[in-house]
């Protein structure tokens, strides 16, 4: 029996794009490496720079969430999943229920690595629906 070893550049599974989420052009690049093909997971952990007012902070946040949420619509195959950060809050709700209108299941997930006061989770968000 014989052996074959392939060498398998990472670069060919994985492209990267360094920017400002909230800014056109940066959607625009992520949707041309894309190339109309439609994904299995898209995975946020994006969150704001923190002011350490919540009046500031939530809405931050939760803008930054919807981006996520509204890039996934865009990108995901039918029956695909969403990984989002998201700060528990104003606006919390809504998503939650929002993201189960539009998938099958969700859930919330606090990472161990969280301090125990902080109000970061994540929503799991899977089977996107059509």
């Amino acid at each position: 029996a014989t052996t074959e070893i392939y060498t398998l550049s990472l670069t060919t599974l994985f492209r990267s794009c360094q920017g400002d989420f909230r800014e056109d052009a940066v959607l625009g690049e992520l949707l041309k490496v894309l190339e109309n093909r439609e994904i299995d997971l898209v995975m946020s952990d994006i969150a704001p720079n923190i002011s350490g007012m919540d009046a500031v902070d939530q809405p931050r946040a939760m803008y930054l969430a919807e981006l996520a949420v509204d890039f996934a619509d865009r990108v995901l195959r039918p029956g695909g999943d969403l990984l989002v950060k998201v700060f528990q809050g104003e606006g919390f709700d809504a998503l939650l229920k929002d993201l189960r209108q539009r998938y099958d299941k969700v859930l919330m997930r606090k990472p161990r690595a969280s301090r125990p006061r902080s109000r970061e989770v994540y929503a799991l968000a899977r089977g996107r629906k059509i």
